[in-house]
């Protein structure tokens, strides 16, 4: 069997580099008319094949989605759900999905994904913050189309599709407020992500709107800088009403904490998640939660790679999926 042409035996035959060969066989801008010509018609010559073309004359793609491992633990299973989202929106397209978990040490050293590497990939879906100095690595070296999925990153340009982050931790907290509970914490490290920190904003705004002070005290980690989350949460010395979690893995685990003290829920606090996704059997009660759609963020996702595979220019920016609130027994 003859072996597969890839871009990167193109670039090395006119000495260019692989960025320059994938932007001239996609039609994107960055490479003159006369360099363009010259790869495709090379590329002909050898017998180049995109990734999508071999498999008859209905135009279908091969979408990488890479997700960091931090995010794929025993249950951490939000991401699993998503991405099985994912397939079944590009399976309607027509469409194959490949996933890669990128290890720590392959994002902290800046090694880039298998599937961009070997060019098995027309397009790319990041799923889950990751370093922005890996992600500027990926864009530097690769003219893949790309989408950024349930977070966003400040330093790059670059369509996001995202949940509602912020209305939906200020809709949860109003829905506290109008309880009559007053005295409520947040759950979430603040800058760890872009989720959370707009969770938090969402959070403070509903409270600065009913003139509630803001304490730091209760402003409580539930993992490090580098996404990695606590086994257990430490609950302050002077106990709010409620929490406002972002998440409801962190969620269940203040439960927890709370249960050890003797400390029920919602008897004697109320307790709020986010994502309405949780492994079974992680809490024994019911979260009230802002319910993330999953579906909906992985059709926008989807779409949008088309629409840039298909050469579409469109506007880089977020794109926001709403969710809903859904009130059950632990607020």
């Amino acid at each position: 069997m003859a072996k597969k042409v890839r871009m990167m035996d193109i670039a090395k035959k006119i000495d260019v580099s692989v960025v320059t060969v994938s932007k001239a066989l996609t039609g994107q801008k960055g490479v003159s008319e006369e360099v363009r010509n010259k790869i495709i018609r090379l590329a002909e010559e050898m017998g180049y094949e995109k990734p999508g073309e071999s498999r008859g004359p209905s135009k279908s793609y091969n979408i990488g989605v890479v997700v960091p491992e931090g995010y794929i633990t025993k249950y951490e299973t939000f991401y699993w759900e998503l991405y099985q989202a994912i397939n079944t929106s590009a399976a309607r397209e027509n469409s194959f999905v490949m996933l890669e978990i990128i290890s720590s040490a392959d994002e902290n050293e800046g090694n880039p994904p298998k599937l961009l590497r070997e060019s098995k990939v027309d397009a790319l879906i990041v799923m889950g913050a990751m370093k922005t100095a890996y992600l500027k690595m990926i864009r530097a070296h690769y003219a893949t189309p790309t989408v950024f999925l349930d977070f966003y990153d400040s330093e790059i340009q670059e369509d996001s599709v995202i949940s509602n982050s912020f209305y939906g931790a200020y809709a949860i907290t109003n829905y506290l407020l109008a309880k009559g509970l007053k005295k409520i914490a947040y759950v979430g490290t603040p800058m760890s992500t872009e989720s959370i920190t707009d969770r938090y904003l969402g959070y403070l705004k509903a409270l600065m709107e009913k003139g509630i002070e803001i304490r730091k005290d209760w402003v409580i980690d539930d993992r490090n800088m580098d996404r990695v989350m606590y086994n257990e949460l430490k609950l302050p010395a002077e106990m709010p009403e409620a929490f406002v979690c972002n998440c409801d893995m962190t969620a269940s685990k203040i439960i927890e904490a709370l249960s050890q003290k003797g400390i029920s829920v919602p008897g004697d606090v109320a307790v709020t998640g986010f994502d309405d996704f949780l492994h079974p059997g992680l809490c024994i009660i019911p979260l009230t939660t802002y319910a993330v759609n999953m579906e909906g963020l992985a059709d926008s996702a989807v779409r949008n790679i088309l629409k840039k595979l298909n050469g579409i220019e469109t506007n880089k920016g977020i794109h926001l999926i709403e969710g809903r609130l859904i009130t059950r027994d632990s607020a």
